[in-house]
């Protein structure tokens, strides 16, 4: 499954949830540097998804905040989806 998720590196504290648009919102403590941003956002949504975070990868958007990710297609069940619908509605 891919999702767009729209990144706020260096904000307070690490939250996922809410919209930007129709991408959902990731917000990571890490600055854009070196890549930071983007590791801790894979790392984010994974918790917030309750999947191991091999199963979330990158798959473009390295250096935007505009990012597109794939979540492993073995995890993909009604429970993550039902998850991922309760975290764009917040």
């Amino acid at each position: 499954m891919r999702l767009g998720i729209r990144v706020k590196p260096g904000a307070s504290r690490t939250r996922v949830g809410g919209l930007h648009g129709d991408r959902l919102v990731v917000a990571v403590t890490a600055r854009a540097v070196d890549g930071a941003a983007t590791a801790a956002t894979l790392r984010a949504l994974a918790d917030a998804l309750a999947v191991r975070p091999r199963f979330v990868t990158l798959v473009s958007g390295a250096t935007s905040r505009d990012k597109v990710v794939e979540v492993a297609d073995e995890v993909v069940d009604d429970v993550l989806r039902e998850r991922l619908e309760a975290l764009r509605r917040e």
